[in-house]
């Protein structure tokens, strides 16, 4: 199983982004799906998850801002960031709880993808 992660980039104060993260291979089912991210010097931190009942929860430092959703025909997890931040920035990591023939349920990590806030 891997996920993929796309979509981060350099935006300014106040624009917006859309991240995309999708799991591929021998994905049975597919759990909770979030984003963590971390900062320079800092440690990562969740910013939102939604779990296969479609609930959610955010980090309070993004709420109002940022919406996660999927796609569960595509295996996909999103996250939809707007009225970004100069402090948003960070390296975002996609992370999901899979279950597998082979493995069961086992937590599955990104590669990260940079998104940069200029002031």
């Amino acid at each position: 199983v891997q996920l993929q992660a796309s979509g981060g980039g350099l935006v300014q104060a106040g624009g917006s982004l859309r991240l995309s993260c999708a799991a591929s291979g021998s994905v049975a089912s597919i759990d909770a799906m979030g984003w963590y991210r971390q900062a320079p010097g800092k440690q990562r931190e969740l910013v939102a998850v939604i779990r296969s009942g479609a609930s959610t929860n955010y980090a309070d430092s993004v709420k109002g801002r940022f919406t996660i959703s999927r796609d569960n025909a595509k295996n996909t997890v999103y996250l939809q960031m707007n009225s970004l931040k100069p402090e948003d920035t960070a390296v975002y990591y996609c992370n999901a709880l899979i279950w597998t023939i082979v493995r069961g349920t086992d937590n599955y990590w990104g590669q990260g993808t940079l998104v940069t806030v200029s002031s």
